[in-house]
């Protein structure tokens, strides 16, 4: 028996990996793949494709990189893109890429057996990112390692001749994100759809999740009987507690008095209304409303 089939049976899944949900028993794939359209249709697959639309995310022609971290939000992400070429709404290539930052040998086994189980054919390169991170950040490894992962998905897709580069984050990112730089950065800044990269030239990234909340993510892969990884990172957890984690607790806290208040901050990023606000920045300049106070 393997060592992730032993992990599974022991309730664990290698050092520094949390497991999201208690141990069941994995669905058929069939059942899988066809809930996506089926049972979660509503909340997961109709708020892919709005977000692909609205957006215009995704066009004939494409050849998207889809990023796995092993987690639950990238694994629904990478069947999302499975279905979505599937039912032939566009023409386009896929290439499933996943980077290793220095997993524990158990915890990259776990991902592999996860997308092998899933049909989903990975391309894996190794990073030394956690190595490097635990040498030079001291107080905010996870900006750091997000910051090198980027770059390190950019530049495979890039390599694999990939003109958009997918990741997983969703509606609650994107309020996390908002709440975060309005609280400690003093800043008005969400997390955008889509943008171009600066660094690496006709490569778009672009994130489809974007309407999915992530407690219907969480159904989706309790209900397959998937275990997704979660931060695999012993850095984090030895250097700092995590700021986003203190945001998603304290927005669970307003929605208990004001239900839809996580809806609120995501519109607010739409209706800025930009003859009421003191200043702003664009293209790196920056503006006050009294340069146009008459």
């Amino acid at each position: 028996m393997s060592s992730s089939n032993n992990n599974r049976e022991n309730g664990i899944a290698g050092s520094g990996c949390e497991i999201l949900v208690p141990f069941s028993e994995r669905k058929p794939l069939e059942e899988i793949e066809r809930s996506i359209i089926k049972r979660y249709r509503k909340h997961i697959w109709s708020k892919f494709v709005k977000a692909i639309r609205e957006f215009n995310l995704v066009e004939d022609g494409d050849k998207i990189a889809v990023a796995i971290s092993g987690g639950k939000d990238s694994m629904l992400m990478a069947k999302l893109f499975q279905e979505l070429k599937r039912q032939g709404q566009f023409k386009i290539e896929l290439e499933f890429i996943v980077m290793d930052p220095g997993y524990h040998e158990s915890i990259k086994e776990l991902l592999i057996d996860n997308c092998r189980y899933l049909n989903i054919p990975i391309h894996i390169f190794e990073s030394k990112i956690f190595e490097i991170v635990d040498d030079i950040a001291q107080d905010y490894p996870c900006y750091m390692c997000a910051r090198m992962r980027r770059g390190a998905l950019y530049n495979k897709a890039q390599e694999l001749g990939c003109n958009k580069l997918a990741l997983g984050h969703h509606f609650n990112d994107v309020i996390e994100t908002t709440m975060l730089n309005i609280l400690y950065s003093g800043c008005f800044k969400t997390m955008l759809p889509k943008l171009k990269s600066t660094n690496f030239k006709g490569v778009e990234l672009i994130r489809p999740m974007y309407y999915i909340r992530e407690k219907h993510i969480e159904n989706f892969i309790q209900n397959s009987g998937i275990w997704p990884l979660n931060c695999a990172c012993m850095v984090a957890a030895k250097k700092t507690s995590s700021k986003r984690n203190e945001i998603k607790e304290l927005i669970k806290d307003l929605k208990k008095n004001f239900e839809n208040v996580d809806k609120s901050i995501f519109k607010a990023a739409q209706n800025v209304n930009m003859d009421a606000i003191l200043g702003w920045q664009k293209d790196g300049k920056k503006y006050s409303y009294l340069d146009f106070y008459e």
